[in-house]
């Protein structure tokens, strides 16, 4: 774990996309250099017009504007939708795009899952929230419940420089971008957590794991995909067993089913050492928050599973702000009280019986050798592929994501 803290800024909580998309478009409108984003899911729907129509703008009245897409999570941007971008100077890059072989599309592994917005250098957007409408809650009861956190101050100039970082190293160029002094905003301490499959395989679990061996009084976790690894099971049943209240927020109506089943096998073993298990019942939990005691805190896209914890590339901030903790923790409280569902505890939890021993024993094995295993799952060098200008009469019917109708929905 290189990151280190950051003293001197304001942090705001975003919750949702009516706060979170507002605020990031207003931005946008106001940037004066430089609008760098990174996002799993773009969408060519009614937010995806809408930030396509903010970054046109800006792009047109000389803003550097640089933007990546992962190649799985956005796989069916239109040519008329990219061209309108590149042709008004948007630097759009795709994340390892691959098609389908044999109409099944293998490249699920290893994706980029961050969820960054950086503006002039100054301020920056960190969380889980995509561009895709249904982070609205109006556009169906299956809108996603998800967060983000506005940044401004000196650390923004570190995630600057990794954003850029990134764009150079996947094109095979060497960055020259240089740390800048920027000014202090506030009185929150911040630190910029990535995961990646080079040098940083772990860092944002360990930061988890820390905080929770320290924790005295509270753990609060709201994750959307839990199936975490032993090490942090292990540090979640300690605190619980000398005395401090760990409470878990996980998805009680699931976009995916096979989420609730996989969280579901470790509810009983959680359970028997103190463990408070909620699950969020009202739509799909997409957040992946957690805040520890009075003052630690985190925001980011890292859920608590294999893929993010072992093989996707994750960026968190994690904040020391007890104003900040107190906002987070008071959110997720208010979504327990109104739209969750307590797990309750099996009457017989002292006493597993033989399936349930047995099924606990293979989970837990499974998830003990998995950071092992992730390392021999299909590895490759993943590419940056910048889209280009084409006419609009011109433009070829297998243009980059034309011909994929799959949307991933996930992450």
């Amino acid at each position: 774990m290189n990151a280190r803290w950051v003293a001197g800024h304001r942090v705001q909580l975003l919750e949702n996309g009516e706060q979170f998309f507002p605020a990031v478009f207003d931005a946008i409108a106001s940037a004066r250099s430089e609008v760098i984003i990174e996002t799993f899911i773009l969408f060519q729907d009614k937010v995806g017009w809408q930030l396509h129509e903010r970054l046109v703008e800006a792009a047109r009245r000389g803003v550097a504007i640089d933007v990546m897409v992962d190649g799985f999570g956005s796989p069916d941007l239109e040519g008329q939708f990219i061209d309108e971008l590149v042709g008004a100077g948007v630097r759009l890059r795709t994340f390892d795009p691959t098609r389908r072989i044999f109409g099944i599309r293998l490249d699920v592994l290893r994706r980029m899952h961050r969820k960054l917005v950086i503006i002039d250098g100054a301020t920056a957007f960190v969380g889980g929230i995509n561009f895709s409408a249904d982070q609205l809650a109006e556009s169906s009861p299956e809108a996603k419940q998800d967060y983000a956190v506005k940044v401004d101050g000196p650390i923004v100039d570190q995630i600057r420089r990794f954003a850029v970082n990134a764009i150079s190293r996947s094109e095979g160029r060497r960055s020259t971008e240089r740390s800048t002094e920027a000014p202090q905003r506030g009185s929150a301490a911040v630190l910029f957590v990535t995961r990646d499959n080079l040098e940083h395989h772990n860092d944002i679990e360990r930061h988890y794991r820390a905080a929770i061996r320290s924790a005295r009084k509270s753990v609060l976790i709201a994750n959307a995909y839990f199936f975490p690894g032993y090490l942090l099971l292990r540090e979640l049943r300690r605190a619980a067993r000398r005395g401090v209240r760990v409470e878990l927020v996980l998805q009680g109506e699931p976009d995916m089913p096979i989420v609730k089943v996989a969280a579901s096998l470790l509810y009983e073993h959680l359970q028997r050492d103190g463990v408070v298990i909620h699950e969020y019942c009202k739509r799909p939990l997409h957040g992946k928050v957690a805040v520890v005691d009075a003052e630690w805190s985190t925001v980011g896209s890292s859920n608590l599973d294999p893929l993010s914890l072992s093989l996707n590339l994750e960026a968190n901030v994690v904040i020391r702000d007890a104003a900040f903790a107190t906002q987070l923790r008071s959110r997720i409280h208010a979504l327990i009280e109104r739209d969750c569902r307590p797990v309750e505890i099996p009457e017989k939890a002292s006493g597993f019986g033989l399936w349930a021993s047995l099924r606990s024993a293979l989970v837990f094995h499974i998830l003990r050798r998995f950071p092992g295993w992730a390392m021999l799952l299909p590895r490759h060098a993943p590419k940056l592929v910048a889209a280009e200008h084409v006419p609009a009469d011109r433009v070829p019917a297998d243009r980059l994501g034309a011909d994929d109708p799959e949307r991933s929905h996930a992450g």
